[in-house]
């Protein structure tokens, strides 16, 4: 659509968006302003997986960071919003074993390069499409500026980080249980390991003494593992069963004796008092082992099957042949039946609880014993904990620092390997001849210790190790670079509530220690994208909204619409994924009152300059005139405190009602006379017009960007200037005029009343009323003055009297109807309806009602109704006889009012 031609009569979306957003990369607008003394705002996009598709998640998420940027950028900041994308080592490699699978091979069968190779095939293909997604719901990123995790200045960032660590002394390699993974084969830390609460079981077990006692019993949630079994504990102050201490029991089913221990992680008084302790699959128990110099045999392989390690991969051991190789869920109904059959299971109890599982493909995660890479947290977490307290980070909504203070407070270290082959290989090498174990920054080509060869760490870093760093690897760091000293520390961070501890206290503590300031003085957390059913959508549930969809029917600025405009803080968002109309067709429907009322203004316009506001004589300016520009500097500052509060839904809110029920329901209304040159002012009328709906159209571009641009080009003087540039409104907006506004609220309550009794009465639409406006205080009177025509035009009034006290109304026919401070109206109807007619039908339904209200009052009046009905059924019956009983009154009122005999 040219600049040039008219507005298509009906609104489309498709038609605009595209070519809009084209230009706008075109003229370089996502770029910040070079404008001197323009003060950065940044943002960094939280990067999406590098193969996603844009889920309603990113919709949200995209849609609140570009709302923000669009706002900032308008009230002339050098507003930086800084694109990319995150490799995601366990989720893209899963997507390629898949295709592997599907052609009968394994990552083994291609060799490690040949498979990194391939993933790099994947992700040339299939990588960025989420990037061009996010245009088309319009994000205005640089993208210019696009990061990619695995690029060459990102890896070198993350290569640096790991070896500063390694020389302070902050990451050790550790013989630790982690959370693993079987179906992806990986360590997880803590927060990959999500809890899911999970219908289970609570196993009680007897395990005969050695010596021949009675046997004790042991209740554990998964008694697979008892065949790891190495101790059982009671806490040493547990007077039930310190005599215990020192004895053996035998384990049941691998038939080994094993003693009992007195430790303090056994929580007295609990259960039964033992514990079965299993240091290889069980962190806790890992903690008394090391304590009490334990065993730590390994009973389930990395896939989670039955299988004693120290025998390599052969039946026997503590694994008995009929459980070896058997899946560890399987084996706990065989374990459990052969308990059973022995007569050593004493009771089963179920029980809902806490199960981790895999954050990427929600398998239930294994305790397992393994050598892993750790970082140790605590020098970290310190210093983020006290730029929290002492306010230089900030979280909206406020609660969500307080789980940040309490996650920093009891923080663990973090284990940063993972068994992949698609990621940033840990940079350590060995050295087989000499001993030699060393972090480089370089690849090495010998050992510099004794010149023999090296290999490299088989494992890779975790993908948040490098998106810790994102806000300041992508600016260029470790390189002292012009965009690192002028736009970091970056502004506000928008995420998800769900990865404040995968990331955004990550990146806190990364940003103050490597670059000595705090990475964003903002972290907004907006709620999740839910169903109707306010389960989280998820396309693994089949509730998911395909954002795509939702453009190319209601288009982009709809989307935006419905997602700000239901965004409360600290709310979540429910759509309807089974009825797009539902959640989607107000926007589409607020964005074609917007073109229509575009259309009407545009049309009475003209081509040729318009006064400014500011230039047009304050006498010149009627009541109305002088109403709207008052209540746009209100709605003005209203937004802009929305924005600066995050307060988004209010932020759309607050102009969507004003362009809706102020400008287009009563201020065009009253102009269109002086629009179309049939009364005086249309000068001034159009001047106010077009300041009006230029700055409401400025109010409303962070949400809607591609309507508000389309509309405001094509105001007069504007020639293809766009919006995105525009001054945000101001002081400038409008000028205050408290006065106007009440007394326009008059003229408002004066011509609703009337339109009221005319829908009441069933006054035919062309007919003219006669009223008379009584009780009236000067400036009430004033008012009316003021705005006669309006009031007879919009109301429908061919005769208007005023009075100052009490109007003489006796001997006609109408209806009374209270105003504001004590005024009142009386509508006359004698000669608008036909009052015989009109009688008959009130004393008809009068009758009705009657005969209604005995039944209902006679039902209530029983005793044995009211002793024997239900509550609610009574209730019900009460409810009716008090609004029949008011509708009767009414009824009444009415009859009075048109002296109906």
């Amino acid at each position: 659509m040219s600049d040039a031609e008219p507005l298509a009569p009906q609104y489309s979306a498709a038609a605009i968006e595209a070519p809009l957003y084209a230009d706008w990369q075109a003229r370089g607008l996502f770029a910040p302003s070079t404008a001197p003394g323009a003060r950065p705002f940044v943002i960094v996009i939280p990067p999406p997986n590098v193969t996603d598709v844009l889920h309603m998640g990113h919709g949200l998420n995209n849609t609140v960071q570009d709302v923000l940027v669009r706002f900032e950028r308008m009230r002339g900041r050098a507003a930086l919003w800084l694109p990319g994308t995150d490799h995601a080592g366990i989720a893209t490699q899963n997507v390629v074993e898949k295709l592997l699978a599907a052609e009968g091979r394994t990552r083994f069968d291609l060799g490690r390069e040949a498979f990194v190779e391939r993933v790099w095939q994947h992700v040339r293909a299939k990588g960025g499409i989420i990037l061009q997604q996010l245009k088309a719901i319009g994000c205005s990123c640089d993208w210019s500026r696009t990061r990619f995790t695995f690029d060459p200045a990102m890896s070198r960032a993350v290569r640096e980080v790991f070896v500063r660590l390694w020389e302070e002394g902050l990451i050790y390699r550790g013989y630790r249980v982690i959370h693993w993974c079987p179906r992806c084969h990986t360590a997880l830390s803590d927060e990959e390991a999500e809890h899911a609460d999970v219908e289970g079981a609570l196993y009680y077990i007897r395990y005969p003494m050695a010596d021949g006692g009675e046997p004790i019993t042991v209740a554990t949630t998964r008694p697979e593992t008892l065949l790891g079994d190495v101790a059982v504990a009671v806490n040493p102050e547990d007077g039930r069963h310190r005599a215990f201490v020192g004895r053996h029991v035998v384990l049941p089913i691998a038939e080994l004796e094993i003693p009992i221990i007195a430790d303090e992680h056994v929580e007295a008084g609990f259960g039964t008092g033992f514990v079965k302790i299993t240091p290889a699959h069980d962190a806790d128990d890992f903690e008394v082992g090391r304590r009490h110099d334990l065993a730590t045999p390994i009973v389930m392989t990395a896939d989670a099957r039955m299988g004693d390690a120290a025998l390599g991969g052969k039946p026997g051991g503590r694994v008995p042949a009929p459980l070896f190789g058997m899946d560890r869920f399987e084996a706990r109904k065989a374990i459990v039946a052969m308990l059973k059959e022995r007569g050593l299971l004493e009771k089963v109890e179920s029980r809902l609880h806490a199960v981790r599982h895999c954050y990427r493909c929600d398998t239930v995660v294994e305790p397992r014993l393994s050598d892993q890479w750790f970082v140790t947290m605590e020098p970290l977490a310190a210093p983020a904990l006290e730029a929290y307290r002492q306010g230089r980070v900030r979280f909206i909504p406020e609660r969500r620092g307080d789980e940040f203070e309490q996650w920093l407070t009891g923080i663990r270290d973090w284990n940063i390997s993972r068994q992949l082959w698609w990621g940033h290989r840990i940079p350590v090498w060995y050295c087989d001849r000499c001993g030699l174990q060393q972090a480089f920054r370089e690849d090495p080509a010998a050992c510099p210790a004794c010149g023999g060869p090296l290999r490299q760490d088989e494992d890779v870093l975790d993908t948040w190790f490098s998106s810790w760093l994102w806000p300041f690897s992508t600016l260029g760091w470790p390189e002292a670079t012009a965009d690192l000293e002028r736009y970091y520390p970056t502004d506000v961070l928008v995420t998800a509530p769900e990865i404040i501890f995968f990331w955004v206290a990550r990146m806190i503590m990364a940003g103050i220690h490597f670059v000595g300031r705090v990475p964003f003085h903002t972290v907004y957390l907006h709620g999740t994208v839910r169903d109707t059913h306010h389960v989280k959508m998820s396309k693994s549930l089949g509730n998911g909204i395909d954002p795509i969809e939702v453009v190319n029917r209601y288009g982009a600025d709809a989307l935006r619409f419905a997602v700000t405009n239901g965004l409360g803080v600290g709310t979540d968002i429910i759509l309807d994924p089974n009825d797009l109309d539902t959640s989607f067709a107000s926007g589409r429907n607020f964005a074609n009152k917007l073109w229509n009322v575009g259309r009407l203004l545009l049309s009475s316009l003209g081509d040729g300059p318009l006064p400014a506001l500011a230039e047009v004589p304050a006498g010149e300016l009627t009541l109305p005139d002088r109403w709207i520009v008052s209540r746009l500097a209100r709605v003005a500052r209203e937004t802009t405190e929305h924005l600066e509060r995050f307060r988004l839904n209010d932020a759309v809110g607050t102009p969507y009602h004003f362009l809706w029920d102020d400008f287009a329901d009563w201020y065009l209304e009253e102009i269109k006379p002086r629009l179309r040159d049939e009364a005086p002012g249309g000068a001034a009328a159009r001047a106010v017009a077009a300041h009006v709906f230029d700055r409401v159209l400025r109010l409303l571009h962070p949400a809607m960007p591609f309507i508000t641009d389309a509309l405001y080009r094509r105001l007069p003087g504007r020639g293809d200037a766009s919006i995105m540039v525009a001054p945000w409104p101001g002081a400038d907006a409008g000028r205050d005029d408290p006065d106007a506004e009440r007394d326009f609220a008059f003229v408002q309550a004066l011509v609703n009343a009337v339109r009221e009794v005319r829908a009441e009465y069933g006054v035919k639409p062309g007919a003219e009323l006669k009223i008379v406006v009584s009780r009236l205080a000067p400036r009430q009177a004033g008012a009316i003055a003021q705005a006669q025509d309006m009031i007879r035009r919009l109301a429908k009034v061919g005769a208007l009297e005023t009075a100052a006290g009490e109007a003489s109304v006796l001997g006609r026919v109408g209806s009374h109807a209270l105003l504001p401070d004590g005024a009142e109206v009386f509508v006359v109807l004698g000669d608008a309806i036909d009052v015989g007619k009109e009688c008959a039908r009130l004393k008809t339904e009068l009758t009705r009602l009657d005969g209604q209200l005995a039944a209902v009052r006679g039902k209530l009046g029983s005793e044995s109704f009211r002793t024997r009905a239900p509550a609610d059924v009574v209730a019900r019956e009460t409810e009716k006889e008090r609004q029949w009983t008011a509708r009767r009154e009414a009824l009444a009122g009415k009859l009075a009012a048109l002296g109906c005999a």
